[in-house]
């Protein structure tokens, strides 16, 4: 049940970024925060590991966002995005997550032009911010989605 509402907030998240290219601090802090408070009253992470390990995660997650932030790769979105997911779950699942959107996202970006003009012209306008053409910094949140996805999907 616990990955189950992780997957709704997170396609939440990922809605809004591809159809904004924005994610609203409602979503990412106060899953954070939520996350956070589960944390220090149940002593475990959403998904049920330590809270050490949540502690762990969000440090993970927090290093490897920032270096993408100060380059202009990542937005402060996906930054805070990806601290809430380590505290929500444990370090498994966030690299899980992180590695498979980078490879998703890699993977986007080399076939994004073939595909793109297969598909219907409605979805394009709904995801216009994954277009090939318009930038070669898609955005992640999608991609952490399906990452976040994959590997619920391995583990479980």
């Amino acid at each position: 049940m616990q990955s189950l509402v992780l997957m709704i907030w997170l396609a939440l998240c990922a809605a809004q970024d591809v159809q904004q290219r924005h994610i609203s601090n409602r979503l990412t802090l106060g899953a954070g925060a939520a996350a956070l408070a589960y944390l220090l009253w149940s002593g475990t992470t959403w998904l049920g590991a330590p809270a050490e390990q949540g502690g762990w995660a969000f440090l993970l997650a927090v290093a490897f966002t920032l270096p993408g932030y100060a380059l202009g790769r990542m937005g402060a979105g996906d930054v805070k995005l990806m601290a809430a997911i380590g505290l929500a779950t444990e370090p498994v699942h966030l690299l899980g997550s992180f590695v498979g959107a980078g490879v998703l996202s890699a993977l986007w970006l080399l076939l994004a032009p073939t595909v793109w003009p297969l598909m219907a012209q409605g979805l394009r306008r709904r995801v216009e911010f994954l277009a090939p053409e318009l930038s070669k910094n898609p955005p992640f949140a999608p991609f952490v989605f399906l990452g976040m996805f994959l590997t619920i999907a391995w583990i479980q």
